[in-house]
């Protein structure tokens, strides 16, 4: 079952009507959450990845969902790794097609129902044309960390990074893998679904945020460059 999504315009929230010390607040109220005025979908990239994160293909997104889980236990629970299951189950799977082809020449019977599984070109090229577009990204940004051109972005790319590193400290790398193609295919959909509530929420969340920055600034911050100014005058 898909979900269709409406755009609409962001409203200033009643709460936010006598706040008049944060500036600019609607512009970046409207640019709060993923640059609002693209839908979810669109900010997935559209096409069919689109389409399985948010369950338009509800057999593909179930697929994926059922396999995940079930190799997750199995190689929880087993001694399997990745390469000799995967081995394995082919091994097994073709031995019994040969036998089954072979036996059905002998005693005149229809061979085995394999259908003919072929990649459109279509779907090569929307996955091409996503795969590229996220490289060239992640080039071009690593292009201007890597030269000093965007501070904030290093400031970033080491949050994340350091982030990253202490998740990985907490679990291994094929519960990590799990976990978020779990994440993938429920947390954009339902994101989707109460959209309304979550922007409501955060837009709240950030305005407390902006007020909380400025109080900080005008009581602190303020004094203290105040306090740095009049002493360098007196020496």
């Amino acid at each position: 079952m898909g979900w269709t999504l409406k755009l609409k315009p962001h409203r200033f929230h009643p709460s936010l009507a006598n706040c008049s010390t944060i500036p600019s607040e609607r512009i970046w109220m409207d640019r709060l959450l993923f640059n609002r005025q693209a839908t979810v979908h669109h900010i997935l990239g559209g096409g069919l990845f689109a389409d399985v994160i948010l369950w338009r293909d509800k057999n593909v997104t179930m697929t994926i969902l059922i396999i995940t889980l079930a190799s997750w236990v199995m190689f929880e629970r087993s001694d399997y790794t990745l390469l000799s299951y995967v081995s394995n189950v082919l091994l097994l799977l073709l031995t019994i097609l040969f036998l089954w082809a072979k036996s059905a020449q002998i005693l005149n019977r229809p061979t085995p129902p394999i259908p003919h599984l072929q990649l459109s070109e279509e779907t090569i090229n929307e996955v091409a044309t996503i795969i590229r577009d996220r490289t060239n990204t992640l080039l071009s940004v690593s292009y201007d960390v890597a030269l000093g051109k965007d501070p904030k972005m290093f400031v970033k790319v080491a949050a994340y990074l350091v982030l990253f590193s202490f998740i990985g400290s907490l679990t291994d790398f094929h519960t990590l893998c799990y976990t978020s193609i779990i994440v993938a295919l429920t947390v954009p959909v339902a994101y989707e679904r109460y959209e309304a509530h979550v922007d409501s929420s955060l837009i709240k969340g950030n305005v407390k945020l902006k007020k909380l920055y400025i109080r900080f600034d005008e009581e602190f911050i303020k004094k203290i460059k105040k306090w740095i100014l009049e002493k360098n005058k007196l020496s």
